[in-house]
């Protein structure tokens, strides 16, 4: 039995309970470290928000890029592109109108929901003319195809063009190196009050103030847009298990192995590489929506290769291939290595309030040769600890590549057959990778 199955037997619900006991340990590792820091009842709970956000914009995008290399095996490094596309659009459609209270450029004025199907199906329909020349291509030929993509799109949102143009008779644009300001209708508003449930959300919102005092909104904004991420989540999860479990997913994986075989049996390979890279794309699309609505405004900078890096690190912490560990990736990811450093430093500041931290790295070291004193090199690293961020990732990357390649869940096999083979009388049916029993590959 290998160490993910004995997790899932362990664990009541499996991967759903696996999923939901890391978040509670990690939820609770916060909490701890949030009563060490002293912080408030409103610390707190913004410390969550945040925590709760990133853990949600991290899993879906591992998801989708799931979706491309864990599925089909498509090398996409382009993710923040379609990020891109998908937020400048959606805030292109529905932004109000030049000379109707917008503070910057206008745009269409289309509600909400509409802007992000917009903005979907842009990032979507991108990934198309991405897909049709490059997928031809294989490995790092499409990386470099994707990458640079990308930064054709942030360098065409910086560009003077298209910073202001007329639209279906509409002053609208994209800002250029400034950004576009997202004054749009509130998307907690839009969102409560297209299913019914704004003066239930306003309720809530009045609860808060027993504990909360002082203007308690922006804390619950926060903490329940965290929750709608989650939600999110769990509902690409469903997408993309069903998806692999169909028989355009077992498809898919068939290209991932070999696609000369695939083609061989009669399917076209290419249509579905771009189906496949398509939804990837609009569902990136839809989560650099849902990243930056709510930010108040959007620069192209924002979108340099480092985001897609980042996606990739928590895949490969997670394990490709896994729906489960693209969850899982996301959010050990965003708590340890994207929100964790801050936390250790202030910790440390907490614990050792008046430490001297030396200026620059020479200083730093040579107490180390000298006397062999390690105390002002750990404190510069302690006090750099934000800049030195991409090298704690680079490290653990290169720790997982050697120890732990195939990730956190490990090697996770594939049923040959499209239906659960769980019963009394499946028991010992082969698999597609020769064993006996096994979780499907989600």
């Amino acid at each position: 039995m290998s160490v993910r199955e004995d997790l899932a037997d362990r664990v009541p619900g499996g991967d759903a309970g696996f999923i939901v006991a890391v978040l509670l340990g990690v939820y609770a590792a916060y909490v701890l470290a949030g009563v060490a820091l002293g912080y408030s009842i409103r610390g707190q709970l913004n410390s969550v928000a945040v925590l709760t956000f990133y853990i949600g914009v991290f899993a879906m995008l591992a998801l989708a890029l799931n979706l491309h290399w864990g599925y089909t095996g498509l090398f996409n490094i382009g993710i923040v592109g379609f990020m891109a596309v998908g937020i400048y659009v959606m805030a292109l459609v529905s932004k109000p109108p030049a000379g109707t209270g917008a503070a910057q450029i206008g745009g269409l004025g289309l509600p909400l929901v509409v802007g992000i199907v917009a903005g979907m199906a842009a990032a979507a329909l991108l990934g198309a003319l991405v897909a049709l020349p490059a997928l031809r291509l294989r490995a790092d030929y499409l990386a470099i195809v994707t990458i640079a993509m990308s930064e054709i799109v942030r360098f065409t949102f910086l560009s003077g063009t298209l910073e202001e143009f007329q639209l279906f008779g509409q002053q609208v644009g994209f800002g250029g190196g400034s950004g576009v300001i997202l004054n749009f209708t509130d998307p907690m508003e839009a969102f409560f009050r297209f299913f019914g449930l704004w003066d239930s959300y306003l309720g809530i919102v009045t609860a808060f103030e027993v504990i909360i005092p002082n203007n308690p909104k922006p804390v619950v904004d926060g903490l329940v847009y965290g929750v709608v991420l989650l939600g999110f989540v769990a509902v690409l999860y469903w997408l993309l298990k069903r998806t692999g479990e169909s028989p355009f997913g077992r498809v898919l994986k068939a290209i991932r192995e070999d696609e000369d075989v695939a083609n061989s049996l009669g399917k076209d390979t290419n249509r579905f590489k771009i189906k496949a890279f398509m939804l990837g794309c609009a569902l990136m699309g839809l989560v650099g929506i849902l990243w930056l609505m709510t930010s108040g405004s959007v620069t192209p900078n924002f979108f340099r290769p480092r985001v897609t890096f980042f996606v990739w690190i928590a895949l490969i912490i997670g394990g490709s291939g896994s729906n489960t560990g693209s969850v899982l990736g996301g959010a050990v990811f965003a708590a340890l290595l994207f929100q964790g450093p801050r936390y250790v430093k202030n910790l440390v500041d907490t614990v050792i309030p008046n430490a001297d931290a030396p200026s620059s790295f020479g200083p730093a070291v040579a107490p180390l040769f000298s006397n062999f004193d390690p105390s002002p090199l750990f404190f510069y690293t302690i006090d750099s600890i934000r800049q030195l961020q991409l090298v704690f990732m680079g490290l653990v990357l290169i720790w997982l590549m050697h120890n732990r390649p195939e990730g956190m869940l490990g090697h996770r096999k594939e049923t040959a057959a499209g239906i659960p083979l769980t019963s009394s009388r499946a028991k010992g049916t082969a698999h597609a990778d020769g064993g006996e029993r096994g979780g499907t590959d989600e």
